[in-house]
């Protein structure tokens, strides 16, 4: 393949710029230096982009094999995480406290990868490809902020890669439909009375209100919904009380939902308040609910899922699996709600050859494989390639 040669040609320069950026991690929406490098590469490339606000570049490579108007989009993310990094690369991280332990420096560089890939086969395509090096994935805000500055404008198919840890190096994985499921973020307070602890009467407590409540919760899961449609309710953190005598007169607790269904997204927040305040007012306490859809969740367009997977089984010939459904989030969702667009989202293997040093992402000590970029690179262009050339009929 064409992608592969090119992509090969390219593995050095890949690879050290992945170095570059893995050492020089920077926090979600405030990917500054991040920024400047892509565009220091951009210029050197002579392709044309914009600075998207307050971080991330949007850059556009047009065809000139014939006219044409159709578009495609290929993301990846630049943030990194609050994570001190404890391996020993020469190229460790050299910002105390972050660490690129998802992998998006990869994504970056694959991505930067593929404009240098499709630079050099400008004449042999015909329509646009839109690359988006997207900030802020880790906070879910970069996808809606770069939808809000027209990313997906035009675009009749988007794809995402997301590197992985676990999946066997050189491999490439997805699934049509629901992928990665939709994220959303609650805290509830429950107000009660303080009292003496002696004597229990004389309050309401909260402590005893908010156990009931993280009980009643999973209530949603066993009976509020079809159990066909996977939910998970977690609360994650739950404080109360100040002193072993004193009845408690407040309690507070945070969690996560997580769901495939787009039906069950839209009314989750309305059932859980319903649950939370009638369970509190059983035991004479008030109770708040903050609820935060934070994000969708990755639904893949059949059309472009196959698409996709054949430009893959291009890439790496035999090395695709069909993707296993997780309760895991990513932004990627935000782009497969825009109008008009039909979205796949992909995995690729970077498994470490030493059994011992391999851990899941946000880990401290996560490894991956470099050899795995060079796929990555030849997998984002013929994503794009092959999505121009069903556009263009």
């Amino acid at each position: 393949m064409r992608t592969n040669e090119l992509a090969h040609r390219f593995r050095r320069e890949t690879i050290e710029y992945r170095r570059d950026i893995h050492k020089h991690p920077e926090p979600s929406m405030q990917e500054f230096r991040t920024t400047d490098r892509i565009c220091e590469e951009l210029d050197k490339l002579g392709v044309s982009y914009r600075r998207t606000e307050p971080t991330g570049v949007i850059a556009e490579l047009k065809g000139t094999k014939a006219d044409s108007d159709k578009i495609v989009m290929i993301r990846g993310d630049i943030d990194a995480l609050s994570i001190q990094e404890k391996t020993e690369f020469e190229f460790k991280s050299v910002n105390d406290g972050f660490m690129h332990a998802c992998g998006h420096d990869t994504h970056n560089a694959m991505l930067l990868g593929s404009v240098k890939v499709l630079k050099e086969m400008q004449d042999e395509f015909a329509g646009t490809v839109r690359f988006v090096f997207q900030p802020g994935e880790e906070v879910a805000l970069g996808a809606k902020a770069m939808l809000d500055q027209g990313c997906m404008e035009g675009v009749g198919y988007a794809f995402g890669i997301h590197i992985s840890s676990t999946l066997e190096n050189g491999w490439l994985s997805g699934m049509p439909g629901s992928s990665a499921a939709a994220t959303d973020w609650f805290k509830i307070r429950v107000t009660g009375k303080t009292s003496h602890g002696a004597y229990p009467a004389g309050g309401v407590d909260a402590l005893v209100c908010g156990t009931a409540i993280v009980q009643a919760l999973q209530t949603m899961v066993s009976r509020e919904y079809d159990p066909s449609d996977p939910l998970v309710v977690t609360v994650g953190s739950f404080h109360s009380g100040s002193r072993f005598n004193i009845i408690a007169g407040t309690c507070e607790m945070e969690g996560t939902c997580r769901m495939y269904s787009p039906e069950i997204h839209k009314n989750i927040d309305e059932v859980m308040t319903r649950i939370v305040k009638n369970v509190a007012a059983a035991y004479r306490c008030e109770a708040e609910v903050e609820y935060n859809k934070l994000l969708e969740p990755v639904v893949n367009d059949r059309d472009a899922y196959e698409l996709g997977r054949a430009a893959c089984e291009k890439v790496a010939p035999g090395k695709f699996v069909l993707a296993q459904p997780g309760m895991g989030g990513e932004d990627f969702g935000w782009y497969t709600t825009a109008e008009g667009s039909k979205c796949a989202f992909f995995s690729l293997g970077a498994r470490w050859h030493d059994e011992s040093k391999v851990y899941p992402q946000h880990h401290e000590c996560v490894h991956f494989e470099e050899d795995a970029l060079e796929v990555g690179v030849a997998a984002y262009a013929q994503l794009a390639l092959d999505a121009l050339e069903k556009l263009n009929g």
